[in-house]
């Protein structure tokens, strides 16, 4: 920790203009706030990157009623880390089953709780309820009983090899 203390951290605007690709039009970003907008569609229309493909490939396996981390799917595929599949996931992650794919806390996914809720409801994943005290009352997964280990009742017709 001392280490962290002596480190100097650079101030960040609360938000910053881009442009992905010059053919396009501006998009905010949050940098302050580490935000990276709603859950899109593939934003550029060109190929998706090899590991994108997988990140996909991985989210479409997940059953029904479970979830992977965005580590555990770093891990199963063997490359990246969480902020990597979260990348992913933030990107070109609209069509592909997003709830399923979720912070190691069991916390909704941030700007989309309501919407994941719905799904979680719906392919009854366990939940646990929210503590009548904690801030917008939303409940969290139990990740005990709703995480996918990648092998067992998958979804897909797979394995992991």
């Amino acid at each position: 920790m001392r280490g962290r203390a002596l480190r100097k951290i650079r101030n960040f605007p609360a938000a910053r203009t881009l442009r992905v690709r010059p053919d396009t039009a501006q998009a905010g970003l949050s940098v302050a706030y580490g935000r990276m907008g709603p859950v899109s569609e593939h934003p550029t229309g060109d190929a998706l990157p090899e590991y994108a493909e997988r990140v996909l490939d991985v989210a479409d396996l997940i059953p029904p009623g479970r979830v992977m981390t965005y580590g555990d799917i770093a891990e199963w595929l063997g490359d990246g880390g969480p902020r990597q599949v979260g990348r992913v996931m933030a990107l070109y992650g609209g069509a592909a089953p997003w709830w399923r794919v979720v912070r190691s806390d069991g916390a909704l996914l941030p700007g989309h709780e309501l919407r994941a809720l719905d799904h979680y409801r719906e392919e009854n994943t366990p939940l646990r309820e929210a503590p009548a005290g904690a801030e917008g009352h939303l409940p969290r997964l139990d990740m005990r009983r709703a995480r996918w280990d990648g092998v067992t009742g998958g979804g897909g017709g797979g394995a992991h090899t």
